[in-house]
Protein backbone atom coordinates (compact mmCIF):
# COMPACT_ATOMS: atom_id res chain seq x y z
CA UNK A 1 0.00 0.00 0.00
CA UNK A 2 1.42 3.21 -0.72
CA UNK A 3 1.31 6.13 1.79
CA UNK A 4 1.64 9.63 0.46
CA UNK A 5 2.88 12.14 3.38
CA UNK A 6 2.38 15.85 2.69
CA UNK A 7 4.01 19.09 3.99
CA UNK A 8 4.42 22.55 3.71
CA UNK A 9 0.84 24.85 3.25
CA UNK A 10 -0.06 27.50 5.52
CA UNK A 11 -1.16 31.52 5.08
CA UNK A 12 0.33 33.56 2.71
CA UNK A 13 -0.35 36.81 0.94
CA UNK A 14 -1.22 37.52 -2.44
CA UNK A 15 1.98 37.62 -4.93
CA UNK A 16 3.56 35.58 -2.30
CA UNK A 17 5.16 32.02 -2.91
CA UNK A 18 4.80 28.98 -1.33
CA UNK A 19 5.92 25.32 -1.82
CA UNK A 20 4.35 21.46 -0.91
CA UNK A 21 6.53 18.30 -0.70
CA UNK A 22 5.00 15.06 -0.69
CA UNK A 23 7.04 11.73 0.07
CA UNK A 24 5.64 8.53 -0.84
CA UNK A 25 6.36 4.84 0.85
CA UNK A 26 5.32 1.66 0.51
CA UNK A 27 5.91 1.29 -3.42
CA UNK A 28 8.02 2.21 -6.13
CA UNK A 29 7.35 5.52 -6.84
CA UNK A 30 9.62 5.84 -9.73
CA UNK A 31 7.13 4.20 -11.45
CA UNK A 32 4.00 6.29 -10.59
CA UNK A 33 3.06 8.96 -12.30
CA UNK A 34 2.38 11.74 -9.95
CA UNK A 35 -0.36 14.46 -9.72
CA UNK A 36 -1.21 17.59 -6.85
CA UNK A 37 -5.17 18.70 -6.99
CA UNK A 38 -6.91 21.04 -4.61
CA UNK A 39 -10.44 21.01 -3.28
CA UNK A 40 -12.14 24.65 -1.85
CA UNK A 41 -13.44 24.20 1.14
CA UNK A 42 -16.79 23.25 1.14
CA UNK A 43 -17.37 22.46 -2.29
CA UNK A 44 -16.21 19.06 -2.44
CA UNK A 45 -15.15 18.98 -5.45
CA UNK A 46 -11.66 18.31 -6.14
CA UNK A 47 -9.70 19.95 -9.31
CA UNK A 48 -6.55 19.03 -10.94
CA UNK A 49 -3.85 21.35 -10.85
CA UNK A 50 -0.73 19.48 -12.13
CA UNK A 51 0.49 15.93 -13.07
CA UNK A 52 4.11 14.42 -13.83
CA UNK A 53 5.28 11.38 -15.33
CA UNK A 54 7.75 8.95 -13.85
CA UNK A 55 10.63 10.76 -15.06
CA UNK A 56 10.03 13.83 -14.90
CA UNK A 57 9.85 14.56 -18.58
CA UNK A 58 6.33 15.54 -19.02
CA UNK A 59 5.02 17.53 -16.98
CA UNK A 60 0.90 18.76 -17.24
CA UNK A 61 -0.83 22.27 -15.72
CA UNK A 62 -4.33 23.16 -15.38
CA UNK A 63 -5.51 26.61 -17.06
CA UNK A 64 -5.01 28.15 -13.53
CA UNK A 65 -1.74 27.01 -12.29
CA UNK A 66 0.14 26.92 -15.87
CA UNK A 67 2.98 29.85 -15.44
CA UNK A 68 2.73 30.33 -12.08
CA UNK A 69 3.26 26.52 -10.56
CA UNK A 70 6.02 24.06 -10.88
CA UNK A 71 5.20 20.58 -10.35
CA UNK A 72 8.68 18.52 -9.71
CA UNK A 73 10.53 15.18 -8.28
CA UNK A 74 13.12 13.60 -7.18
CA UNK A 75 12.77 9.89 -7.41
CA UNK A 76 16.16 9.27 -5.67
CA UNK A 77 13.88 10.99 -2.40
CA UNK A 78 10.50 9.70 -3.11
CA UNK A 79 9.15 13.26 -2.83
CA UNK A 80 7.32 14.58 -5.59
CA UNK A 81 6.73 18.91 -5.22
CA UNK A 82 4.41 22.07 -6.12
CA UNK A 83 6.46 25.24 -6.11
CA UNK A 84 3.48 27.68 -6.53
CA UNK A 85 3.96 31.25 -6.81
CA UNK A 86 2.20 34.16 -7.78
CA UNK A 87 -0.31 33.32 -5.63
CA UNK A 88 -4.10 34.82 -5.91
CA UNK A 89 -6.43 34.63 -3.35
CA UNK A 90 -8.39 32.53 -5.66
CA UNK A 91 -5.68 29.43 -5.11
CA UNK A 92 -7.09 28.91 -1.60
CA UNK A 93 -7.97 25.53 -1.39
CA UNK A 94 -6.83 22.10 0.26
CA UNK A 95 -3.98 20.60 -1.64
CA UNK A 96 -3.72 17.20 -2.02
CA UNK A 97 -1.04 14.84 -3.60
CA UNK A 98 -1.85 11.70 -5.65
CA UNK A 99 -0.59 9.04 -7.63
CA UNK A 100 -1.37 6.59 -10.38
CA UNK A 101 0.07 3.50 -9.08
CA UNK A 102 -0.98 1.90 -12.54
CA UNK A 103 0.54 4.23 -14.96
CA UNK A 104 4.27 5.82 -15.47
CA UNK A 105 2.85 8.05 -18.34
CA UNK A 106 -0.02 10.08 -17.88
CA UNK A 107 -3.51 8.86 -19.55
CA UNK A 108 -6.17 10.67 -17.30
CA UNK A 109 -5.38 13.15 -14.84
CA UNK A 110 -7.90 11.61 -12.78
CA UNK A 111 -7.25 8.34 -12.58
CA UNK A 112 -5.51 8.58 -9.01
CA UNK A 113 -5.59 5.29 -6.98
CA UNK A 114 -3.73 7.05 -3.54
CA UNK A 115 -3.98 10.29 -1.94
CA UNK A 116 -2.37 12.19 0.44
CA UNK A 117 -4.03 13.18 3.43
CA UNK A 118 -4.12 17.09 2.29
CA UNK A 119 -2.58 20.59 3.18
CA UNK A 120 -4.54 23.83 3.42
CA UNK A 121 -3.24 26.74 1.20
CA UNK A 122 -4.54 30.27 2.58
CA UNK A 123 -3.69 33.36 0.33
CA UNK A 124 -5.01 36.67 1.83
CA UNK A 125 -5.57 39.60 0.08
Amino acid sequence: QVLLEQSGGGVVQAGGSLNLSCVASGGAFSTYVMGWFREVPGTGRRQFVAAINWSGSHKYYSNSAKGRFTISRINAKNTVYLQMSSLEPQDTAEYFCAADTDHDEVVDYYDMDAWGKGALVTVSS
